[in-house]
């Protein structure tokens, strides 16, 4: 008998594939079991990766986390295991998912779940999708906009705003972003934030979809947020929501959005390596990616499952309709200090949004703040 343990986040989307595939894993491999746990989306981002490991044998991790992981050795490199399966994960990829899971030379996870800021909106109570900023912001004047905008999606709006674009963003080992750069992006971001409810200042993707797809006073459009093909699926909520590329400046399409999504990562202190692994690359595949993996409600990172007619007709087009964004998605920071440097960022973006620091402090603070991470 082999009982494995994972761990893996808190919604339909993080949860419900994990448990489906466990389940059809070992009706193929008797003898084996494999329990998952969920933990919030932040307390789960919060728990160390190298507490897990001591615990689990297999986790769903976010990219961002590789540099950390790298210096300390808590999961088991996947590369050099299954080069033919390994190849064709990398060709698979929707944009940058597979490669983020990779650092100082070896990957680390294995792409499961992808996603970035994209568009939405409410069918019913808007007939057009905005491709410009412009648009978005006549829109919002009308009191029809709403985004995410607690601090870590603050963040990743600054952040996308800013490579959409095309500056620089934390190149340089001793900056964040230029002055001007960052002046500019930001008082965009605080125009939009001001023009919307200040309820989106608490909410996080899941609260504006629940929003969006539940009230009567429910906002029509939110343009930058992380995708969840679940609010697209019929029965899922009271309103079905559709998703779509998001827009950019002029005419430079959907471009700079952050990459986000999950990889499936196996602990260097498991004791069953071979089938932590074998569950792994099955996961990733095409073949569980595009049937199972989607049908029960997960949001796939392979091609294949993006570009499947019945993926595609039982998520109102969602992966059709965003692709292009995915593609485009700028890939994050990922050295080992970055995440301190995410929390601390996103907690200064927000307090100049609620009025509470200066642009000029602002930047200044951030750009500290990132020299600080890189020591």
């Amino acid at each position: 008998m082999a009982d494995l343990r994972g761990m893996t986040w808190d919604h339909a989307r993080g949860y419900d594939p994990m448990v489906a595939t466990s389940v059809a894993y070992a009706a193929a491999h008797p003898g084996v079991t494999i329990t998952w746990e969920k933990r919030s989306l932040q307390a789960f981002a919060d728990r160390p990766i190298g507490e897990m490991a001591d615990t689990y044998d297999l986790m769903v991790i976010d990219h961002p986390h590789v540099g950390e992981v790298a210096r300390a050795g808590n999961l088991l490199p996947l590369d050099g295991l299954r080069d033919a399966e390994m190849a064709a994960l990398a060709a698979g990829s929707v944009g940058q998912s597979h490669a983020s899971y990779a650092f100082a030379g070896r990957q680390w996870a294995l792409a499961i779940d992808t996603a970035t800021p994209v568009a939405c909106r409410r069918p019913d109570l808007l007939d057009h999708v905005p491709a410009r900023w412009d648009e978005v912001m006549a829109l919002a004047g009308q009191g029809r906009v709403a985004l995410a905008l607690i601090p870590i999606n603050a963040l990743m709006t600054f952040f996308g705003l800013a490579r959409n674009e095309g500056f620089a963003v934390a190149k340089a080992p001793d900056c964040l972003i230029a002055e001007d750069a960052g002046r500019v992006t930001l008082a965009r971001l605080r125009s939009l934030a001001s023009a919307v409810s200040p309820r989106c200042l608490t909410l996080d993707p899941i609260g504006i979809y629940d929003w969006m797809s539940e009230g009567p006073d429910a906002p029509a459009y939110s343009p930058w947020g992380y995708g969840y093909t679940n609010y697209s699926r019929s029965g899922f909520r009271r309103h079905l929501l559709s998703f779509h590329d998001a827009p950019g400046f002029g005419d430079n399409g959907p471009r700079g959005t952050v990459l986000g999504g999950t990889g499936i990562a196996v602990s260097s202190r498991t004791r069953h390596p071979d089938i932590a692994v074998d569950y792994a690359f099955w996961i990733a595949g095409a073949d569980c990616q595009k049937g199972l993996y989607t049908a029960s409600g997960g949001q796939p990172g392979h091609a294949a499952a993006w570009e499947d007619d019945g993926c595609n007709a039982l998520t109102a087009n969602f992966f059709r309709n965003t692709r292009a964004t995915l593609e485009t998605a700028w890939l994050r920071p990922r050295h080992d200090g970055y995440m301190g440097l995410q929390d601390r960022a996103g907690d200064i973006i927000h307090a100049c949004l609620r009025g509470e620091a200066t642009e000029a402090a602002t930047l200044a603070a951030l750009d500290a703040a990132y020299r600080e991470s890189r020591a």
